[in-house]
């Protein structure tokens, strides 16, 4: 049983015979995409974990790209009542949105087992754990037998728009060359299922044999990885021509390990 978004005006803190809860199926997997408090920010969305595996997208509370103005949302590209119900109601329809892109992308949605969106933001819940992480909507119930607590939050970033799911690397890049410089450094992945556009690993003060880590969250799982490709630029324009290169990339793959 998948809850999308489940109420919480009148449910939230009442009985379980009154909202969803892990006794109604052999398995119940919950989407919480709105559950701010209803007061003062009218989330529509249950907060507590209720399920077997509760998967909170975003931290599970304002979704990427719900925040368009609302001329831009309500003349959507999927017409003017789509666009309109989403300007109401975005962050808590965005739970159908993943879930019916979830069908597409069997892979996708990996839901990380951790303590709060903060720590897995910071990458403390990374990578997955050995039995791999479960996936959020249709494919949930693959991992129905992995978690045994009383109750499993799980996170995940999405995009902004369709197709929603990410794929989530950890990229660590020791520097190499003769003196700091002021820039910023982008990675880019390469694999045989596809190819990542550039994400930066840092900016500021870029210092020669530092490491430098950063998690992604990639639009595409490139499968095995085949190449890597590290570029570096200065804030401005600097007439010593510094040099400076990439000693080692390594990346991790959540997925996997």
């Amino acid at each position: 049983l998948s809850g999308l978004d489940p109420a919480q005006p009148y449910f939230q803190g009442t009985p379980i015979e009154v909202r969803l809860d892990k006794t109604d199926a052999d398995f119940v997997d919950v989407i919480h995409t709105d559950s701010a408090p209803t007061i003062p920010n009218l989330g529509f969305g249950i907060r507590p974990a209720i399920g077997h595996i509760d998967f909170y997208p975003n931290g599970g509370e304002e979704m990427p790209g719900c925040d368009k103005n609302a001329l831009s949302q309500i003349v959507d590209i999927d017409g003017i009542w789509e666009g309109t119900r989403d300007f109401v109601a975005c962050n808590h329809l965005r739970s159908y949105k993943y879930y019916s892109d979830s069908i597409i992308y069997p892979d996708g949605f990996l839901g990380y087992p951790c303590a709060s969106y903060d720590l897995f933001q910071e990458g403390n819940c990374f990578p997955c754990p050995e039995g791999g992480c479960p996936n959020m909507g249709h494919y949930a119930d693959r991992h129905k037998d992995q978690f045994k607590n009383d109750f499993v939050k799980l996170y995940l970033n999405t995009a902004e728009t369709k197709d929603f799911p990410l794929w989530r690397y950890k990229i660590t890049v020791t520097l190499s060359g003769k003196s700091k410089v002021r820039g910023y450094v982008n990675v880019a992945l390469y694999g045989e299922d596809g190819n990542t556009k550039q994400y930066q690993i840092t900016k500021g003060t870029l210092r020669p044999d530092n490491s430098y880590t950063a998690y992604i969250d990639a639009d595409v799982n490139v499968g095995d990885i085949t190449k890597v490709k590290f570029l570096w630029n200065n804030n401005w324009i600097n007439p010593t021509f510094p040099k400076l290169g990439a000693e080692t990339i390594t990346v991790e793959v959540g997925e996997n390990r």
